[in-house]
């Protein structure tokens, strides 16, 4: 890999997350892991189509004007990616540390990315503030799209959305209504209104459905 160690910065079922030094730059290496239980040939498989999936989403969200980071290689045969090290801080780690301004500007811009890459047909898949990196420069890098989709169907957005709310109740819980709010608002600045009251009605009707499997268990 053009010398340095790699260091294992996340693990995860479905693939591992190294940093190390690619011709004298910090990168993330992401690894596909071999699934025992699925035959050599359908592994091979699936990795290599996987692999290829996530570059492609991630050029497509930067064509949505989503900052994501750079690819540098695919390597299909080792399903392996390549990738810019984003410099920054995740979203997880600063949100609950900000003023109350700040943390409602920065609840509107996730919501404005957000509205993107839905108005692309882009699903993201996974929205969590760990999945958001905040630049030194103010921007947010969306990262991790290893579970991303397309679509432009209202329930994949709702699931999205519906996440996103989830993650901020588990991991911010003490401003996670008045953020979400402002995440819609951002929302509703990239695709309009209407298809924002749409989105919020879907996100609705699945959270009654999480709490009709609940009361049922």
């Amino acid at each position: 890999m053009g010398g340095g160690s790699a260091v294992l910065i996340k693990k995860g079922a479905e693939a591992s997350l190294y940093l190390e030094m690619w011709h004298n730059r910090k990168v993330i290496m992401k690894r596909r892991h071999p699934k025992l239980y699925r035959t050599t040939e359908l592994d091979t498989v699936i990795r290599s189509q996987r692999t290829a999936h996530e570059p492609n989403i991630i050029h497509q969200a930067k064509k949505a004007g989503v900052p994501t980071p750079t690819i540098f290689k695919v390597d299909m045969e080792e399903a392996n990616i390549v990738m810019e090290f984003v410099e920054g801080k995740q979203v997880k780690e600063v949100l609950d540390t900000l003023s109350k301004e700040e943390r409602l500007q920065l609840s509107i811009l996730m919501g404005r990315m957000i509205g993107r890459l839905h108005k692309h047909g882009i699903i993201h898949g996974d929205l969590t503030t760990s999945n958001m990196i905040l630049s030194p420069y103010g921007k947010i890098v969306f990262v991790d799209f290893g579970l991303s989709e397309r679509s432009v169907e209202l329930e994949p957005k709702g699931v999205d959305l519906h996440l996103m709310k989830r993650a901020l109740q588990s991991t911010h819980y003490k401003h996670a209504t008045e953020c979400f709010k402002e995440i819609m608002k951002g929302y509703a600045e990239s695709v309009g209104q209407e298809e924002t009251k749409k989105v919020a009605a879907k996100i609705r009707e699945i959270e009654k459905r999480g709490r009709y499997v609940a009361d049922r268990e």
